[in-house]
């Protein structure tokens, strides 16, 4: 059965293992990342997932069977420090997916000493919290070119009937330096050129206006650097023509900003797990 593709929101920080405001803050992503699982058709052989925190010369998979961690944050209490995620990786799987890109012409990498940045190893503990899962890191490609994204997201979407569930992960809305009162109207007008295009009712037309991205309102107010925004690209253009929906929306996410989760592909309704 063909899995669906994702886009989502990955929170601020460790926030999974902490207490206080900062978890308080995360209640309604953890409860929607948390029942995702229950949501997906069948379940998935590994995930692939893009991640906003990792950077290449060209599309780079981790290739590693066991990959270590990256603590990429700063400021955080020291225990965050020393939290591990130890689920598998996924090596055939990394070279499954370069070469899938290498026959379109794309550019491909393994990388066998990559280790889990939060990007990854956050959502992936909110959603399977056991650690079975394998996981493949895929990198973004510098330049942040979103044709060159979206065109990853189509070379790789076979791997979406062999089990695999390709997930984009970043945010909706990222401007580290907006983070008052100021930043609600911004990011409602980007979220909502978002519901437009990716749950509106013209999917043939989404990837024509993802390429154009920077024309949406407030887009550049909500993403100064768009590195939290491509991953979404890849999900969407694994799901070419597919119907959208939004699986998880927060108009005052730390209290401040809209931020929002997509599905691409089928997505089955039924009641979430209760939160743990």
């Amino acid at each position: 059965m063909t899995l669906p593709t994702l886009y989502l929101a990955h929170g601020g920080g460790p926030w999974p293992w902490m207490h206080g405001p900062m978890r308080d803050y995360h209640d309604g992503l953890a409860r929607s990342l948390a029942g995702l699982p229950s949501h997906l058709p069948s379940q998935p052989v590994a995930v692939l997932l893009v991640t906003a925190h990792w950077e290449a010369p060209v599309f780079t998979m981790s290739a590693g069977a066991a990959p270590g961690m990256l603590y990429d944050y700063s400021g955080f209490p020291p225990e965050t420090y020393a939290l591990r995620y130890t689920a598998p990786g996924a090596p055939a799987l990394a070279q499954r997916a370069a070469e899938l890109l290498a026959s379109v012409g794309i550019d491909a990498a393994l990388d066998t000493e990559r280790g889990f940045d939060h990007g990854s190893f956050v959502p992936m503990f909110a959603m399977y919290p056991q650690a079975g899962m394998p996981v493949l890191q895929m990198s973004l490609r510098r330049g942040l070119d979103p044709a060159q994204h979206i065109a990853a997201g189509r070379a790789l979407a076979p791997l979406r009937a062999e089990g695999v569930l390709i997930v984009g992960s970043g945010s909706s809305y990222h401007n580290m330096q907006e983070r008052g009162p100021s930043a609600f109207a911004p990011s409602q007008a980007f979220d909502g050129w978002l519901q437009r295009v990716l749950a509106g009712p013209n999917p043939a037309g989404r990837e024509a206006a993802l390429l154009r991205w920077e024309e949406a309102p407030a887009a550049r107010h909500a993403h100064p650097r768009e590195e939290h925004l491509l991953p979404l690209m890849v999900a969407a253009g694994a799901a070419a023509g597919e119907t959208g929906r939004c699986i998880f929306r927060e108009e005052r996410f730390f209290g401040i900003s809209t931020v929002s989760s997509f599905c691409f592909g089928e997505w089955q309704d039924c009641p979430p797990p209760a939160m743990r």
